[in-house]
């Protein structure tokens, strides 16, 4: 773990001359207040489909930010606390979750990270599952897909289709099914653009987290994290190499990095560093 901390506050170092000024500090632990649901109002999802999580399969999937007697749901929470107190404080909506390389645990921590937004906060949560080569983000929730980003995509299906709401309040989901033909070129195109400016500029407290496929595997994260406000990094320990990291903190010099998360620690209640 030693040996990924000193490699990222290397990168940083070295690409902070090539990062613009706009780009964000260091995340540091601050106080959000919390808000209860009639603080932004009850959202009926009259047009959205609305499905029950299966609790068994969240616990495999290692989604805990709904279980507060899980172990490590806090530190999800601590997480969303300095998220968006630096989202807040630079007028941010939209947030990309990448990883340098698979198996980081990426989509693990996108899930928690929306649902501990939209459980705690005066925030509501969207989550889009944009790593378009391997999507998992409704395979990890157990959601039914007849219709999803694929069908949006291919003109088969409306949003209002494919949102889904998995039982939770003030959070939305928009899985993909499958793989997509020409991933870079769809997520580097106009309508995609149109597509998230739409999403971050519908709702003023609406907090919205891209899944993007990790940075090194393809120019798919790459194409899209100019359209997007600002970017984390999950890195599992022992799961990239040093250059690996350095090469990933260099494709991010131009965007707002807010922070790295290490992932699969060996201590779990402190696996996060920032």
């Amino acid at each position: 773990m030693e040996r990924i901390k000193l490699a990222i506050e290397k990168a940083k170092k070295n690409s902070a001359t090539q990062r613009p000024a706009r780009t964000a500090a260091s995340l540091k632990p601050v106080a959000v207040t919390s808000a209860t649901a009639e603080e932004i109002g009850d959202l009926d999802y009259k047009e959205t489909q609305v499905v029950g999580l299966d609790s068994t399969l969240l616990e495999k999937n290692r989604i805990v930010a709904l279980n507060k007697n899980a172990p490590t749901s806090w530190v999800f929470d601590l997480l969303r606390t300095q998220v968006l107190q630096k989202m807040e404080e630079n007028g941010w909506r939209t947030l990309a979750i990448t990883s340098p390389t698979p198996e980081a645990g990426k989509t693990v921590v996108s899930i928690n990270l929306a649902m501990s937004i939209a459980q705690q906060t005066n925030k509501t949560a969207m989550l889009v599952d944009f790593d378009l080569r391997r999507p998992k983000v409704g395979a990890y929730l157990g959601l039914p897909m007849e219709k999803s980003l694929n069908e949006f995509f291919d003109g088969k299906a409306e949003l209002t289709d494919i949102l889904v709401n998995p039982g939770i309040p003030r959070l939305v989901v928009l899985p993909a099914s499958q793989p997509v033909p020409k991933s870079s070129e769809m997520l580097s195109s106009k309508k995609m653009e149109s597509l998230i400016n739409e999403f971050r500029d519908r709702y003023d407290e609406r907090i919205v987290i891209f899944d993007l496929p990790p940075l090194l595997n393809a120019d798919d994260a790459i194409a899209i994290l100019p359209k997007i406000d600002c970017v984390l990094m999950v890195v599992a320990n022992g799961g990239s190499s040093k250059s690996e990291i350095e090469e990933s903190m260099h494709h991010l010099a131009n965007s707002n990095l807010l922070g790295v998360v290490l992932n699969k620690a060996e201590a779990m209640p402190r696996a996060y560093y920032y």
